[in-house]
């Protein structure tokens, strides 16, 4: 693999985490359910 096919495909990773999170954002909305996240070292839980 070169440099730029492994820019590319990181890029590519990148943009499909992205889809994912706003997916489950999504879902998490409509089943009104909470958002569990890791901040300053805390588990959080956010009611969406």
């Amino acid at each position: 693999m070169t440099s730029e096919t492994k820019i590319e495909n990181r890029n590519k990773i990148l943009k499909g985490l992205e889809k994912a999170y706003e997916k489950m954002i999504a879902f998490k909305k409509a089943q009104k359910s909470e958002l569990v996240i890791i901040q300053d070292n805390k588990i959080v839980k956010i009611k969406l």
